[in-house]
């Protein structure tokens, strides 16, 4: 394991250095405070660690049991403004085990602290956590154990430092998926189509295999959709997608008002109304990175309807009468785009 040597050596000396001494003498606006009844950090407090190089940083005693009642935070600070900063935990990784597959009680998360996003909250041992990226040049880890069931060995994370290709706009799209922070990671896998499309971007030497094993109804590995709706086969996800894309940002039928749609207040039309089609509905998976999408049409065609015109008569009293065409725009098809951004 490369550079697992590192974890392990001198813990006690890297919780003291998060701690701070425990002399009552302690600088109480720059030193962390511990809770004599819980003996808990206050986790207000974090240690900053200047990132130049690689290292590491681990549970206090790992790869021993970590002690109850312990708080601690670390936020690694790159000295280059210009890189991100990779964490990959150690194979060795142990904390107590989830209840109902939440980690409520001993977990260590990575959170990105430009925005306060929560990467990831681990626990129990049977799997090792994911590589994290961060967006920027910094990344805070938060440790947390209860006063019941340490484990062990605890944990080890590796940093590293990551040069974006790219200096002018950082873009980590040459990266692997599984090396992409999970937002990016998110806003492409939005972009497919179909599920064949997105196994083969994640795996592209193995897309057929990992397809099969995805669709092969093994009973381990059952969603609680099908064992509990008692399906004879696995969900089609392609047709979930067309679902999602059917009833989301679609064209659908409007009623408009044809006074209103084409500015005529002095003529009256009947039907009153008419059913278009102009864009609708929703756009909570929009794969835009912004901070608002909006349904707008991409391709608008005119169409003309046949309708009764009735029209004042200058200088005489009535109305003329006659059927007219009035042209209507239609959307034929929709797209969600940031909003701000629909020009061109």
């Amino acid at each position: 394991r490369t550079g697992s040597s590192a974890c392990g050596k001198d813990a006690e000396k890297l919780l003291s250095a998060v701690l701070g001494p425990k002399s009552a003498e302690n600088d109480t606006d720059t030193k962390p405070q511990i809770s004599r009844e819980q003996g808990v950090q206050d986790p207000q407090h974090e240690k900053i660690i200047t990132v130049t190089t690689n290292g590491s940083i681990h549970s206090p005693k790992f790869p021993h049991t970590y002690p109850r009642n312990t708080v601690l935070v670390w936020r690694l600070v790159a000295v280059d403004e210009n890189v991100w900063i990779q964490l990959t935990f150690d194979e060795r990784f142990g904390l107590e085990d989830p209840e109902d597959d939440i980690c409520k009680y001993d977990f260590v998360e990575v959170e990105e602290p430009s925005d306060g996003t929560v990467l990831g909250r681990w626990c129990g041992s049977s799997s090792v956590p994911s590589r994290q990226i961060s967006k920027g040049n910094q990344i805070r880890i938060r440790f947390v154990s209860d006063e019941y069931f340490p484990s062990q060995p605890g944990f080890c994370i590796h940093y590293t430092l990551l040069v974006p290709h790219h200096t002018e706009a950082p873009s980590p799209s040459l990266l692997p998926p599984s090396a992409l922070p999970l937002d990016v990671l998110n806003n492409a896998v939005a972009g497919f189509s179909t599920v064949e499309e997105l196994i083969r971007y994640l795996e592209p030497d193995r897309w057929q295999l990992d397809l099969e094993d995805l669709y092969r109804p093994t009973w381990q590995l059952l969603g609680k959709a099908y064992i509990h709706g008692r399906k004879s086969r696995v969900v089609d996800l392609n047709l979930l997608k067309e679902e999602v894309r059917l009833y989301s940002c679609t064209p659908r039928n409007f009623s408009v008002s044809l006074r209103e749609e084409l500015k005529r207040t002095d003529t009256i039309f009947w039907p009153l109304c008419l059913l278009v089609k102009r864009c609708g509905g929703n756009c909570a998976c929009c794969h835009q990175s912004c901070n608002e999408c909006q349904c707008v049409p991409t391709k608008v065609t005119k169409k003309y309807h046949e309708v009764l015109q009735l029209k004042p008569r200058t200088g005489v009293r009535g109305l003329h009468k006659s059927l007219t065409d009035v042209p209507l725009e239609h959307h034929e098809e929709c797209d969600c785009v940031c909003k701000g951004n629909t020009e061109g």
